[in-house]
């Protein structure tokens, strides 16, 4: 499977959306990669889903990043799952759907009435979490390409979101961040 020729089917090559996409996914490719080799994950599937995990956002509401689809900006994860689901990969699928930030319960999803289906949305397989994990540290915001957050400035845009979403990534970054 080729991530970047399916990238190319559902973005012209030549757009803003397609060079800010590439530009964060090939940097959490390289950061999930360089930790899946040292944990025995499957560094393939590692490097072509942390390059699909926001297949999704073309279809947002998001014209900073050259996106101007219809949907809210959080919905990006489970387009990419219907679009990954489409193209016969549902193990791909499931990452886009499940890298929100840390995570997201069917009761944060109903407690805050967010625009998203009531089911958990976490990540589960290592795989999963060591994408998730990974692009916590990279923007897609235009002024911030290239530049990776350090722990504190994710664990403060994690915050926001309450203490358990901190304490997931604690968890992850003393299983992950010694890489």
């Amino acid at each position: 499977m080729n991530p970047l020729a399916l990238l190319e089917k559902y973005y012209p090559p030549d757009g803003a959306a397609y060079r800010i996409l590439l530009d964060h996914s090939e940097r959490v490719a390289a950061k999930a990669r360089a930790i899946a080799r040292t944990l025995g994950a499957d560094v393939d599937f590692v490097h072509e889903a942390a390059l699909l995990h926001d297949i999704g956002i073309l279809h947002t509401a998001a014209p900073e990043l050259g996106c101007n689809g219809d949907l809210p900006y959080l919905c990006h994860g489970i387009k990419g799952r219907e679009l990954l689901e489409a193209e016969g990969l549902p193990h791909h699928a499931m990452v886009c759907e499940r890298h929100i930030g840390v995570g997201l319960t069917a009761d944060e999803i109903a407690a805050q009435q967010l625009p998203l289906p009531h089911r958990d949305m976490l990540p589960v397989t290592l795989e999963e979490q060591l994408v998730a994990y990974a692009d916590l540290f990279f923007s897609k915001n235009p002024a911030k390409q290239g530049q990776e957050r350090n722990p504190d400035q994710v664990r403060a845009s994690l915050a926001r979101f309450g203490t358990d979403k901190v304490a997931i990534f604690n968890l992850w970054h003393a299983r992950f961040g010694v890489f």
